[in-house]
This record gives structure tokens, sequence and C-alpha cells, in this order.
């Protein structure tokens, strides 16, 4: 007896086989939660913004374990909007940016009977998500910077970006207004709503800014022209040398004019002109042109007419 009980055993789980699939099924669901927008886009999980998703739960039953039970569906749409439905498909719009995580849970009720031929109902759950990003088209730029500059001047353009980032920003130099082509300029990784743009103009001309702007969703163009003046004729350049000499010449013709004005006033209180020698020169340099300290003593004294004389005259009494 001991050697024919695993024998029976592999017997009994033999003819229990081909009801291994139904019991299989019937310990869980299967499915998938699939989310698709008129929109096509070549960008897994991303999706635009005010425009209407489909998000539909199907059923992974091909041996139709479940086609007599009824299912009921709690849906979460990760920015605070829940719904219950008894239809596996759904419609929803997302009003704002940002990354969300569709989660629905799945309640499937049917009727079976038992061993003792009483029916009841058995129930069965399961829970499915899907993560989703959510972007705005690029609806423009908007280029904020001057359109008049010199040559040898750093130049700074602030670009603002009407769309949703992270982004990639291309931009060229061009003579003229044009599109840029693929792999005409090097992109770069922009992670907010703006960036800065700065050049330096070695030669004066027209140029144009050809810039474009994608995220994963769109891309959009944008031009900003400018004109570059050679430094030698920007009249800016003269503004404060030209203030500079006015101000000196102004300076020199009060100068002239306060010292022609003394000199008118010197000729009125002496009008004797000096003759000969008898100059400041005498003043200073007296000691020096004349033989005799006398000599230039007996000079200051006749220009200063305050200063008593060199020789007091001395009274002689006779006895």
């Amino acid at each position: 007896m001991a050697r024919r009980a695993p024998r029976l055993r592999l017997l009994w789980l033999a003819c229990l086989l081909p009801l291994a699939p139904g019991l299989v099924a019937a310990e869980f669901l299967v499915g998938n939660l699939v989310v698709t927008q008129n929109s096509s886009l070549p960008w897994p999980s991303s999706y635009l913004t005010k425009t209407t998703l489909k998000v539909s739960f199907l059923l992974h039953d091909p041996s139709d374990f479940f086609k007599s039970a009824s299912f009921l569906y709690s849906w979460d749409f990760g920015d605070g909007t829940q719904m219950v439905t008894e239809d596996p498909v759904v419609y929803y719009n997302y009003s704002i940016i940002g990354t969300f995580t569709v989660k629905v849970k799945v309640v499937a009720e049917w009727e079976q009977v038992k061993p003792d031929v009483s029916r009841g109902v058995t129930q069965k759950t399961g829970d499915f998500s899907a993560s989703l990003k959510l972007q705005e088209t690029l609806q423009g730029i908007q280029v904020l910077g001057p359109t008049l500059i010199q040559t040898f001047q750093k130049m700074t353009a602030t670009l603002n970006f009407l769309g949703s980032p992270p982004l990639t920003v291309c931009w060229r130099l061009k003579p003229e207004c044009l599109p840029l082509e693929e792999g005409e300029c090097h992109p770069v990784s922009v992670t907010s709503t703006s960036f800065n743009l700065t050049h330096t103009f070695k030669d004066p001309g027209d140029y144009c800014f050809s810039i474009r702007a994608e995220n994963v969703i769109s891309k959009t163009h944008q031009y900003h022209r400018i004109q570059v003046w050679p430094s030698s004729i920007q009249p800016a350049v003269f503004a404060f040398p030209c203030a500079t000499l006015i101000t000196v010449m102004l300076a020199f013709i009060m100068y002239v004019t306060l010292r022609n004005a003394t000199q008118q006033k010197d000729m009125v209180e002496n009008p004797e002109p000096s003759s000969g020698p008898r100059c400041c020169c005498q003043v200073c340099c007296g000691p020096f042109l004349l033989e005799t300290p006398a000599e230039y003593l007996e000079i200051v004294r006749e220009n200063h007419g305050l200063l008593p004389p060199l020789y007091k005259s001395v009274k002689t009494y006779t006895v």
C-alpha cells in the first residue's frame, strides 16, 4: 500500500491537469492599461495637455473564464480626480503639465456553483497603472534683446519659451532670416522656460539670429534681426571725448578772460609804465643782477611806497 500511494497521487494530478488554466486564471485578473490620444506622437508616454486622452483596460482572458462576470472599475488619474465606471474605457483631459500616474482597480464578480450544489458569488480583483507625461506644445519664442549694437560689444538676449521644458535649443547667426537645417547648429539642453544668449560681433553689418527650440512633442522657430555698427563711427563713442574737450575749452576761455581783466585793473591803478629792466625780475632776481644789495633794496622801496626809506636823514647840530 505504501508503494501504491505515490502512483495514485500522480494519477490524480494528471486528471486535474486539463483544468489547470482555468484554476490559475481564477486566482487573479490579468490585463493591461492602455492610454491613447488623437494626436499621435513619436515619443512614448508623452501626451498633450488640454487634449482628450482615451484610457482603456484590456482584460487577458483567452479561455473566456470571466465571460459571465460583471466588472467594476475605480479610476484615479493622479491629479485629484477619481471616478467609478462599469465600462473599461474612459476619456479624460489634463489641463496642467507634469507627470501623472493613472491607476485603476478592477473588480470582477460572477456566480459559481459550489460542490454542495449551492450557488455563491465569487470576486476577484486586480490593480493596474500607467505613467503619463503631460506636455504643452511650444507656442513660440519671445526674444528680448537689442536690435542695434556696435562691434566688439557683448550682446545678451533673453529667450522666453512659451511651452513646457525640458527643451533643446539651437541657434545660428545668418545674414538672412532662414530656418535652421538639421545638423546646422549645436543643440543645448535647457531645463527652464528661459535662456540667455550671448555673442560678440567683430564685423559690422546686418545679421539675423535663427533660433529653434523643441520639446518632446513639438518644435518652433523664431528670428531676431540686429544691426551692427563699426565702433569707429558710432556716435556714442565720441560723447565722452567731446564733452571733455568742450569743458577744457570753456575753462581756458574763462582763464584768459580773468587774466585780461586783472591786467586791465593793474594798468588803471599803476598808469606809469615800467622802464628798463625794472620788472618782476627786479624783485625776484635783483640780488643776482645788481652789483650791490643796496641797489636791490632801493628798487624794492620804489616799487612798494609803504616801505620806509633805507637811510634816515641825520640831523647835525653845531655847538
